[in-house]
């Protein structure tokens, strides 16, 4: 598939009057906006939709569904616009229907640890209305992204080892499909053997086979203590093993990343820290008070014993912010290397024993790149980051760096691992879709075709029909 020059559909203007008598002033077509919702995190061209409707109600997506399959022209689901593999860019044009007005909180069960929210009810605004109920959304990818966008790329993220990603957090959606049916995906309950498991179908499927619009979440019970440590290896190698390691003493690390030397570089230029520029460990520990200083005490036995160094404690919510802050902003830390650079990320992920061959022998395949590369990572659960910081005037910058990806995603499927651990396929890994699953991807292409006939919906995103 050429992403670089796409087919667009021709919008006719009758479709554009009907567009506008419908929405009013929820519909936009100036340049502006729409080049906002064309644009991308990452290194992908702008694809700017023809129109942006912002949806204020699950009527309001049935009838922009309607009135796009009645005219064929497509629609392309937009929450926060935080993705990284191009998966909210209009291909083929259309309509991008923006959902971050449907930002309300629907329902609160604090007996059953659930919660009802619209699509475009963001984390950080999830959590602080469910703090003074004891209770936390734990899915944390980093971005303030929108829930709906997180259902709908399968978003983990810094605390997944521990809590999971979203496959594990969501327990019931509601799609709109693309007929324009409202389909409620399950019910509340915890467990269910009612049929096809439709929400996990929608969780990650990237707006390709409807439009998420609510999600029933999972909660969890705010720890009675939340402890965070920095700690500097000697090796990336030592602290690799220091994650496998306490992991298989069964050690409940909440969050454990690792930082190289250039990142940790970068972050201390982007949020001003003073951090010893050495690959890092970042940890948190969750639980009672003993649990978590049982926690710390084997943790800290076993990076001793691979080069770590002093670990720096902080028990302090102002201090554990900033540090989780630094961490979350590492990737404009890393792009920011070079002035006027734009970014480039990709992730994989292995099974964790393979995972300190897969980041090692990554580093060494780094050591003579041309451009400023940095790997960091949920190393937990066995899936990292690499990210280059890109020169946009440089086209053989572009090449070398596909090459380096290239050899980063073979390393780790043939260590029985995954193209993509969280950033989904979008645009930049549907060949290695290919290459992971083969003729299970054949079977994904008969489910979009059956739900989605006219292929309207997010068209050239996963894989080419």
């Amino acid at each position: 598939m050429d992403i670089s020059a796409p087919t667009r559909v021709r919008i006719e203007p009758a479709f554009l009057d009907a567009l506008t008598r419908r929405f009013g002033e929820q519909c936009h077509t100036s340049q502006g906006i729409r080049d906002q919702h064309g644009a991308s995190e990452s290194h992908f061209a702008p694809m700017p939709p023809d129109a942006v409707v912002f949806a204020q109600s699950t009527g309001d997506v049935v009838d922009l569904v309607n009135l796009c399959r009645d005219h064929r022209v497509p629609i392309v689901p937009y929450g926060a616009g935080t993705s990284i593999e191009g998966n909210a860019l209009a291909v083929r044009g259309g309509v991008a229907i923006n959902l971050s007005r449907m930002d309300a909180i629907l329902a609160v069960n604090v007996e059953d640890f659930d919660c009802t929210v619209q699509a475009g009810c963001r984390r950080e605004e999830l959590n602080l209305h469910l703090r003074d109920q004891g209770l936390f959304f734990p899915i944390d990818p980093g971005a303030n992204a929108t829930i709906g966008g997180m259902a709908s790329t399968r978003a983990s993220g810094t605390n997944a080892v521990r809590y999971g990603t979203m496959r594990e957090a969501v327990l019931s959606l509601t799609v709109v499909t693309p007929q324009g049916q409202v389909v409620r995906t399950a019910r509340r309950a915890r467990k269910s053997a009612a049929g096809y498991d439709l929400t996990r179908l929608y969780v990650g499927s990237e707006g390709t086979l409807g439009i998420v619009t609510e999600v029933t979440l999972r909660l969890h019970p705010i720890p009675e203590q939340i402890s965070s440590a920095v700690c500097p290896f000697d090796t990336l190698q030592g602290a690799v093993d220091t994650v496998v390691q306490a992991i298989q003493l069964g050690v409940p690390l909440a969050r454990v990343e690792i930082l190289d030397a250039m990142q940790i570089r970068a972050v201390n230029r982007w949020s001003k820290l003073t951090l010893t520029e050495t690959t890092t460990l970042f940890f948190e520990f969750h639980g009672s008070a003993t649990g978590v200083t049982e926690q710390i005490e084997t943790v800290e036995a076993v990076a001793a014993g691979n080069g770590g160094g002093t670990f720096a404690w902080s028990h302090l919510t102002e201090e554990r912010n900033r540090l989780w802050k630094a961490r979350h902003e590492a990737y404009y830390a890393a792009v920011n290397l070079r002035p006027g650079a734009v970014g480039w990320s990709t992730d994989v992920c292995v099974p964790i024993s393979r995972l300190p061959n897969c980041i090692v022998e990554t580093q060494a395949d780094l050591a003579s790149a041309s451009v400023p590369a940095t790997i960091l990572g949920h190393v937990g659960d066995g899936n990292f980051h690499v990210i280059f910081s890109i020169d946009p005037t440089a086209p053989h910058e572009f090449a070398e760096v596909a090459e380096l990806n290239r050899r980063l995603v073979e390393r780790a499927l043939a260590m029985d691992g995954t193209c993509t651990g969280e950033h989904g396929i979008g645009l930049g890994k549907q060949d290695w879709l290919v290459a992971e699953l083969g003729d299970a991807v054949d079977v994904m292409r008969t489910l979009k075709r059956a739900l989605d006939p006219d292929n309207l919906f997010n068209p050239g995103k996963i894989f080419a029909l």
